[in-house]
């Protein structure tokens, strides 16, 4: 995690926040993000066309992530994409 604390010599360091997006990990740039600044993160960057969920331990549901809320983080944080509307039937997704 990111954060701010002084070292013996009164200095501040920062400690790295290591997270994952879609099974990639990422090196978070600060201890806060919107969910559009992780959207940005992930190479590529995931598109519109997708939800961006946080992974929750145990039996609860995931957590969707909105573009303009804040997410404090802290290493080994989960997060993936889904797409918003599926459609099962749809041929055009086939290649």
């Amino acid at each position: 995690m990111v954060n701010d604390q002084t070292n013996e010599h009164g200095e501040h360091s920062h400690r790295k926040i290591f997270i994952h997006i879609d099974s990639k990990e990422y090196e978070a740039p600060k201890a806060e993000m919107t969910g559009q600044e992780l959207r940005n993160l992930a190479h590529p960057p995931i598109g519109n066309q997708y939800n961006l969920w946080l992974e929750t331990p145990g039996p609860g549901d995931d957590k969707l992530v909105e573009d303009a809320e804040i997410i404090r983080l802290h290493d080994v944080m989960c997060f993936y994409s889904a797409l918003k509307q599926i459609n099962p039937g749809a041929t055009d997704a086939i290649a």
